[in-house]
């Protein structure tokens, strides 16, 4: 492999010379900068990212910690990073922590190990010492989706408190007044906020939320399966299920087609996390969609300021109802919604948007 003196030697210029014009300094002649380029070009030289950062004390790498791979949402968001973060020209070392805190935590102390320039992070809960000590010690930091309350640190996040709101007016309109709700971990600020939200929702059309319509999930189908499962075995089963994640939603759709019932003949579903296999389901699910992209690139870009010594803003942007079958048709004695009164009936623009 050719080193910066054989470009030197190549180009017949000192070592420093090549080293300003590989880091674009403007103290070099056009004529040694034509043949200091031609030679990087024809030796194939790449500079030794390790040997650079030790110098500026910058990797020009992020960290990414995201809950859970298998889930398409994370999946996408770690995309729309590694895609915005390779335009900002930085690379992206990311880790699963598969909704356990315990493996969030090997991954984050891994990635400081590495010294990496920044952090984003989903957290899985909202005790995490080692995240705690990270900020206060000034390391740049961006929550994305999750957040820790009370920690100072920008948050990229969607807001789905109004688009809830549209699907409860939309299950009431069908005429659903038994609506249940499988909840996420009460650790995350997403599992807590949902239901929150939901509550407040079903209040405002006068309908409550038992405790026995409360089912504890943890963002995987297998707890959608076991919650729905519980709710059809009740003396008076809900007429509609709210899963507030994409995952449990599928296992909720499982466990209705194990007991031979119809979605939405016999329960309606929705779920939080849109996701495109839910358009190819049977039937299609009604789902609140997050702009999953645009937070991701959000993301990188206030984790990029804090980097460069900027401020780095907090984002929030406002999730959005998709409407499709799986709640149901309206009743003949309701008269069809039109695309002006409907709730966001259409596609998002994005359909890889999901949480």
């Amino acid at each position: 492999m050719a080193s910066i003196k054989d470009v030197a030697a190549e180009a017949g210029v000192s070592v420093a010379t090549v080293s300003r014009v590989l880091n674009d300094h403007p103290s070099v002649s056009a004529d040694a900068r034509t043949r200091v380029l031609a030679a990087v070009e024809s030796l194939g030289y790449r500079p030794n990212a390790v040997a650079r950062s030790l110098r500026t004390d910058q990797t020009h790498t992020l960290g990414l910690v995201i809950s859970d791979v298998m889930n398409p949402y994370f999946t996408e968001l770690a995309r729309s990073v590694e895609e915005e973060a390779r335009a900002l020209g930085y690379s992206v070392i990311i880790g699963n922590a598969d909704e356990r805190p315990d493996l969030q935590d090997h991954h984050v102390r891994n990635l400081l190990d590495r010294r990496i320039d920044g952090l984003l992070v989903s957290p899985t809960d909202g005790g995490s010492p080692l995240m705690l000590d990270a900020a206060r010690a000034g390391t740049p930091m961006v929550f994305v989706d999750r957040w820790i309350p009370g920690v100072d640190v920008p948050v990229v996040r969607a807001d789905g408190r109004a688009a809830v709101r549209d699907l409860v007016a939309h299950l009431h309109g069908l005429g659903h007044r038994r609506v249940a709700i499988i909840a996420g971990p009460a650790a995350t600020t997403t599992g807590r906020e949902r239901v929150e939200a939901f509550r407040e929702a079903l209040q405002a059309h006068g309908l409550d939320l038992p405790d026995a319509y409360i089912g504890q999930g943890d963002f995987q189908a297998e707890s959608g399966r076991r919650v729905t499962e519980g709710f059809l075995d009740l003396a008076e089963p809900p007429e509609a299920v709210f899963a507030a994640d994409n995952l449990m939603a599928l296992g909720a759709l499982d466990a209705v087609r194990a007991r031979g019932l119809r979605v939405p003949d016999d329960i309606a579903l929705a779920a939080f996390d849109d996701i495109p296999w839910f358009v190819h389901t049977d039937p299609p699910v009604t789902a609140i969609a997050q702009p999953t992209g645009e937070l991701g690139r959000a993301a990188v870009r206030a984790l990029v300021d804090r980097i460069e010594g900027r401020p780095g803003e907090s984002v929030t942007l406002p999730a959005r109802l998709v409407v499709r079958r799986s709640c149901g048709e309206p009743y003949p004695a309701s008269p069809e919604p039109d695309s002006a009164q409907a709730p966001a009936v259409q596609p998002p623009a994005e359909n890889r948007s999901h949480t």
